[in-house]
């Protein structure tokens, strides 16, 4: 009796451990990203530069990591998540080292923009097909958790940095935290490894297809309708979300809001260490809740609560407590598309190429970061008021809570039956129905 239950003790120990292996190596990443708010004024003193030129650099590293993630992807399903994820863990710590002592702005550009970028996208999409292939049956929970990982690491290296900003200056700072970051990101990546062939296959379940599923490498998967629908959804959702987020500060301080105080605090900062929780928070909750409830099901009400609370946001946005508090729910209907996403497109698609293959899907994060970001200056420069930016971001939530629910969901079943059937060719007409 023990020789039978002990090799499964060992795979659910072992699934656990890889999870807890790719958080880590995710919260050694989240910097670069995150805590780039706090370089830009000692950067700006130390080369000489305007902030609209150095805030290329950030632009940069986020072209880079979306943009080049089918290609990392595929590398990371060549050579294997061990030696890639060891390698983007090192590139992204050593950007910082490597940045500290730049004198020219495009050396910055060069290795905190390319060499961060590169290096923490083949740790994102390594670690998130990872652990889709070690957790078939709650795909939405394990990409859930690790992007969260990514998303609330920086809370605990925010405070340490700004100290250590102000008591030693830039270059020790960067110096320091880019070895720990490279350090930390490579010790937990040295255990990382594939599970048996046999544990990627899920039972049938309400988000899980069923065993024998074809498995569909990249270029089969870009030939499908079903993946352009996908897509689609993310880029609106990441436009969306990244129009209010990445404008915040700038119409607080619109809306009268970043001098207010709220519970003895700062309006503005307060919203954005609540934003950042709830932005992790909500990752690793929905992925749960869609491996119970349906991929599509979550996503209608996850998007559909992200266009309530942003109207309600617009609404109340002259009140500094419900600025703080619905800032909140705004990011937790928002970050949630990190692990519904990746999962629904490993659910249909397989996990055997799974990092390829998200790496086509993580480019319309990418894409929202253009649109959102420089699109939505665009658009209150020429209209001086927020009313058409919201406006676009609240159309946007609820038209890819309509798809999800009243196209995605009926297509991804149809596509399913079709794979089931012994005639299923990937390019035959049913899959396109």
């Amino acid at each position: 009796m023990t020789s039978i239950s002990e090799p499964v003790v060992i795979a659910k120990h072992s699934k656990w451990v890889q999870l807890l292996l790719g958080l880590i190596c995710m919260a050694a990443i989240s910097s670069p990203q995150y805590v780039w708010t706090l370089l830009t004024k000692p950067m700006i003193a130390k080369l000489g530069v305007g902030l609209a030129e150095l805030q290329v650099t950030f632009s940069l590293l986020i072209i880079l990591q979306t943009f080049f993630s089918p290609f990392q992807g595929r590398l990371v399903e060549r050579f294997g998540p061990r030696l890639l994820i060891s390698i983007g863990t090192l590139m992204a710590g050593f950007s910082w080292v490597i940045a500290a002592r730049v004198d020219s702005l495009a050396s910055l550009y060069l290795v905190y923009g390319c060499l961060g970028g590169l290096g923490t996208g083949i740790v994102y999409i390594g670690v998130v097909g990872l652990v889709m292939k070690w957790f078939p049956q709650q795909r939405g929970f394990a990409a859930g958790t690790v992007a969260a990982g990514y998303g609330m690491g920086a809370i605990f290296t925010t405070f340490p940095i700004s100290i250590s900003l102000n008591s030693y200056g830039l270059e020790q700072t960067m110096t320091v935290f880019g070895l720990i970051f490279a350090a930390v990101g490579l010790l937990a990546s040295q255990n990382l490894r594939l599970p048996e062939t046999s544990m990627m296959t899920p039972v049938s379940r309400k988000s899980a297809p069923v065993a024998g599923q074809r498995q569909f490498k990249s270029g089969e998967m870009l030939r499908q309708p079903l993946f352009w629908l996908m897509f689609m959804m993310m880029t609106m959702m990441s436009t969306s979300g990244l129009m209010v987020t990445s404008q915040m500060a700038i119409f607080a301080e619109d809306f009268g809001i970043s001098k207010a105080v709220v519970f003895g605090m700062a309006a503005l900062p307060l919203a954005l260490t609540i934003d950042r929780f709830t932005n992790g928070l909500t990752r690793p909750l929905f992925g749960f809740i869609s491996d119970r409830y349906g991929r599509e099901n979550t996503m209608f009400i996850a998007f559909a609560l992200e266009g309530v609370a942003m109207t309600l946001w617009l609404a109340c946005r002259e009140d500094p407590l419900l600025f703080v508090l619905l800032s909140g729910v705004v990011f937790f209907g928002w970050g949630e598309i990190f692990s519904l996403f990746p999962s629904t497109l490993t659910d249909t698609f397989g996990s055997e190429n799974a990092s390829a293959n998200y790496g086509w899907l993580y480019i319309s994060q990418g894409i929202g970061s253009i649109f959102g970001g420089p699109l939505a200056a665009l658009m209150y420069q020429h209209t001086h008021n927020w009313h058409l930016v919201f406006g676009c971001a609240i159309t946007f939530d609820f038209i890819t809570a309509g798809l999800a629910l009243w196209v995605l969901k009926p297509w991804r079943a149809r596509f399913m039956r079709a794979q089931q059937k012994p005639e299923y060719h990937p390019h035959s007409k049913s899959d396109l129905a």
